[in-house]
């Protein structure tokens, strides 16, 4: 077995080294860091910040989400809840002390800035897969990612990048960030009870089937229950946290800034360090760019593609702006030695138990449970819209979810044993296959951002023209790819032409 995860992690090390930097010790010269920031100042400035001018509208987006047109369909709401599960992770809590404990306070700061234009790509990115979605198994679903707009948008010429982005998702989503879940909720279940890792595994995986099972439908019901509750909850015990130390605020986020920017580190592999452990973690946690959350975006059942661009901006938002910046603030604010010693889940832990008592450990690990277990079953939904895309029979599916639960198996192993190089490898695990899939989307969203950007003009056009529900006409802006039966010009008559609807909907 050691030799096994010896040749794997020699694979994956370089594997990260391409994507992630480490190239002749050149930290920027990774694939992924040196295109993911300029993409998203790219999108940000093509969008006219959009996240910042957007930011009411984004808001009322998100209190007109609850409608959906079909029973059967998903409603913007649970495809954003949905999303929104995968993202409010491990990567919540153990990312975010992870990137502190390899890069720094500092390391926080870069979370903040792939969150703030993580918002526009985002934005792009579930456009593109709302326009060229096509129908699900049952008439009103629809299915649609990365892997559909590219096939769609760019030709049959490259047909090759939709099937490296669905093997690289598979393998991430559906094998390596759900053993990382696992790892984490098994490790802080142990820690705040004493279960076994292995039992707790065992546990996960039988109540992750019962509900992935159920498909889209029950994946959006329970997701739509449990995120907004657990994500207020933690949000709060992060307040108290903050106003009990309320003095010391100004300084901690002085060492943010302070560290972000190499002031308090040695030499420029030091700062590289801080950068990458901020990229490679913020991307981890809000997913922006990576193609994670179109593959639910496209389950929405909207009126205008943008509508769904909206609502995944708001799910960035959510996840890093607030519940990663609230894991950083319990951390920071603790008086818990930042020595590489602790990390993980165990430093969060420690840190909120060294403020509000022992009782803390258990609150993580129960916030930790709902976060990761909400993950694991988003995650089975992403692989497996790509099983479709790829090769839909039922054999593919069984092999698909049998792996899917040795993975689970494997993260709650790597928790029992305790080793230091099997955490890491894990990790590791996890930034390669990120790495490959996220360059490949990020590739396509470039591609295809003229497509985007023209279905964003035209949503902006009829806000301008005082239309509160903007609806996609597919037969004024002429985009090859689009399935007719999904986009046939909304909800006009053959003959009503967009004057018409401008009157109809003015207010």
């Amino acid at each position: 077995m050691e030799a096994i995860l010896d040749v794997l992690g020699s694979v994956i090390a370089w594997g990260n080294n391409l994507t992630w930097g480490g190239i002749g010790g050149i930290w920027w010269m990774g694939i992924l860091i040196a295109a993911l920031l300029p993409a998203g100042v790219y999108f940000t400035v093509r969008t006219r910040f959009v996240q910042v001018r957007g930011f009411r509208q984004m808001l009322r987006v998100m209190f007109h989400s609850f409608h959906k047109e079909h029973a059967d369909s998903v409603s913007s709401f649970q495809a954003f809840a949905t999303s929104a599960a995968a993202r409010v992770g491990t990567g919540n809590i153990a990312g975010v002390a992870v990137a502190i404990t390899a890069g720094g306070p500092g390391a926080v700061f870069w979370m903040w800035v792939v969150a703030v234009l993580g918002m526009a790509t985002s934005l792009i990115e579930n456009t593109l897969a709302q326009v060229f979605k096509e129908q699900g198994e049952v008439p009103g679903t629809f299915r649609g990612g990365p892997a559909y707009y590219i096939n769609k948008g760019l030709g049959k010429n490259w047909k090759w990048l939709s099937v490296v982005f669905s093997v690289f998702l598979i393998i991430c989503f559906g094998f390596f960030f759900n053993a990382v879940q696992a790892n984490a909720m098994a490790e802080a279940i142990h820690a705040a009870w004493g279960f076994n890792p292995l039992l707790i595994g065992v546990l996960i995986s039988v109540l992750a089937a019962v509900i992935v099972f159920g498909g889209i439908k029950s994946i959006g019901r329970f997701a739509g229950i449990v995120v907004p509750i657990m994500a207020l909850g933690y949000i709060a015990i992060a307040l108290f946290v903050i106003f009990a130390n309320i003095a010391k605020l100004p300084e901690v986020f002085g060492l943010i800034f302070n560290s972000a920017f190499g002031v308090q580190e040695a030499g420029a592999g030091a700062f590289g360090a801080v950068v990458a452990n901020g990229i490679k973690r913020g991307l981890f946690s809000n997913e922006a760019g990576m193609g994670s959350s179109p593959n639910v975006g496209a389950a929405a059942d909207v009126k205008h593609p943008v509508v769904q661009g909206y609502v995944q901006m708001a799910s960035v938002f959510l996840d890093t702006m607030m519940i990663c910046t609230a894991t950083a603030a319990i951390i920071l604010l603790s008086d818990v030695e930042l020595s590489g010693m602790v990390e993980g889940v165990t430093l969060t832990q420690s840190a909120l138990s060294s403020q509000v008592g022992s009782w803390g450990n258990s609150f993580v690990a129960l916030a930790l449970l709902f976060f990761a277990f909400t993950s694991i079953i988003a995650n089975y939904y992403y692989a497996e819209t790509n099983i479709f895309y790829l090769w839909h029979t039922r054999l593919s599916i069984f092999c698909y979810r049998a792996l899917y639960i040795v993975f689970i198996l494997f993260g709650a192993w790597v928790a029992s044993s305790g080793s230091e190089d099997h955490f890491k490898l894990l990790w590791d695990m996890a930034d390669m296959s990120m790495g490959f899939m996220a360059s490949a989307n990020l590739l396509a969203i470039l591609l295809l951002s003229g497509v985007a950007l023209r279905v964003f003009a035209d949503y902006e056009e009829q806000l301008r023209q005082g239309i509160r529900e903007p609806v996609f006409d597919s037969r004024r802006l002429h985009i090859p790819g689009i399935e007719p039966e999904v986009w046939s010009g909304g909800p006009h008559t053959p003959g009503e032409h967009a004057d018409q609807v401008v009157s109809r909907k003015r207010r």
